[in-house]
């Protein structure tokens, strides 16, 4: 049984179509994976585990019928999902991973992430995502009501809509340098990222040795699978 990677859906009430897709394909295709994981920014935004938006509900069942069924869930939080906490992952049967972290897929030691932390040269984005990530930052915003939260969360993003317009794309981009020391770190010549919103499948040369770098799509108007059994391969949904 195969392993199957997504990330950066962006789900929420602005994309119905994409909801339902994802919905289908947790109903239908998923049930023959062994392991689902989602890497990052499923949901567009995510105000809390006590805030959790009606539009979101039948994606957390369909996450829980599928966990139940058998095929174990694991999701690491995004840049836009970096509240989702232990209330989801009761609600959904799913397993939340550090970022990153080390699996064996298709019989290799593989690094996977969501991805910003490689985007290191994007300076003010990885100023501000410490600041969420930090304790007292999440405590503060949580203790806000949800009207107050989605007016913080409209903000950020409108900030961040109109920073991505004056950045290059290469500050954008992960950061090569920081890529290779992270795979030397945790002693893998395989990778499994998202976020950056370019799907590919590189190869780098790290101590001599030939290693890999998998992107995942977004997935803007269609699905986008990562299957990794013997191999890693892609598939579109419709």
């Amino acid at each position: 049984m195969a392993d199957y990677f997504v990330s950066d859906l962006h789900l929420g009430p602005q994309q119905p179509h994409l909801t339902a897709l994802f919905v289908r394909f947790l109903n239908s295709r998923a049930r023959d994976a062994k392991r689902l994981f989602i890497l990052g920014d499923l949901f567009e935004y995510w105000l809390g585990d006590d805030a959790i938006h009606p539009h979101y509900q039948p994606v957390l069942n369909a996450l829980k019928a599928l966990s139940s069924s058998g095929v174990e869930v694991l999701f690491m939080r995004g840049n836009r999902d970096f509240l989702v906490g232990q209330q989801f992952a009761e609600l959904t049967g799913a397993t939340l991973l550090d970022d990153p972290c080390v699996f064996e897929v298709a019989g290799e030691a593989t690094l996977l992430s969501h991805g910003d932390i490689f985007c290191s040269d994007d300076t003010t984005y990885q100023q501000f995502r410490a600041l969420v990530r930090s304790p007292q930052w999440q405590a503060d915003f949580l203790s806000k009501s949800i009207e107050e939260r989605m007016q913080v969360a409209e903000q950020a993003r409108n900030a961040s809509r109109e920073a991505t317009q004056e950045k290059s794309d290469a500050i954008m981009d992960v950061n090569l340098q920081d890529v290779s020391e992270c795979m030397q770190k945790h002693q893998v010549s395989r990778l499994i990222h998202g976020h950056t919103h370019r799907p590919a499948q590189h190869t780098l040369e790290i101590d001599g040795q030939r290693c890999q770098r998998i992107v995942l799509a977004d997935w803007g108007d269609h699905g986008h699978l990562l299957i990794c059994d013997e191999q890693c391969t892609t598939e579109t949904l419709n």
